[in-house]
């Protein structure tokens, strides 16, 4: 949450919104994701933290209960966790920047919870992927961005375009709810591999 916060300030300060809001609004929405997709992929490593201590992990793997139903279970807490960065985000975005959307910000509503989920379930996943390697504070950016190219086109472009009040629903809210259901069926389709693995 932090760094979000300062990301928003430093970009302020840089491109001082009140002098030009026309360009404030074109680059607010490429700077909130980035923003929540830095600070998702701190969480998201930090999420499996408890799983790596005292053999819980093979606890887990011991379990009656489906390795769908344990990924989906903590995809929907991290989800919960960037939620709250996004809600304390948005406000401070809208004051740092000086954002007077000209567009319908009721599809904000829409857009910005399936793009964090579309963050959230890729992460999560590869998060637990890289349990085992030695650098994986590092690791999850560097697979987790090029996964998320798609999703973070869709949702800046949609963002921005809200905000600019050129939105068109059609191309990218079905670019994000499609990668939301794609990945989503994947991640839980493949995740009990990733818990049985050695």
């Amino acid at each position: 949450m932090f760094f979000t916060l300062l990301v928003a300030v430093v970009f302020s300060i840089a491109f001082d919104p009140a002098a030009n809001p026309t360009l404030a609004r074109e680059i607010a929405g490429g700077i909130l994701w980035v923003g929540l997709l830095f600070a998702a992929s701190t969480a998201l490593n930090s999420s499996w933290n408890h799983e790596t201590q005292n053999q819980v992990l093979d606890a887990h793997r011991l379990s009656p209960s489906a390795p769908s139903a344990f990924f989906l279970g903590k995809a929907l807490a991290n989800f919960v966790f960037v939620a709250v960065v996004e809600l304390v985000l948005a406000p401070v975005f809208t004051i740092f920047f000086n954002l007077h959307p000209l567009g319908d910000t009721r599809w904000l509503w829409l857009i910005m919870p399936f793009g964090t989920w579309a963050l959230v379930v890729n992460g999560t996943f590869f998060a637990a992927l890289g349990l085992r390697t030695r650098n994986r504070e590092m690791l999850l950016p560097l697979v987790l961005i090029p996964f998320s190219i798609p999703a973070l086109l869709g949702v800046v472009q949609a963002t921005t375009s809200v905000i600019t009040g050129e939105f068109e629903p059609d191309l990218w809210v079905r670019l994000i709810i499609a990668f939301d259901v794609i990945f989503t069926t994947v991640s839980l389709l493949l995740f009990a591999v990733v818990l049985h693995a050695e």
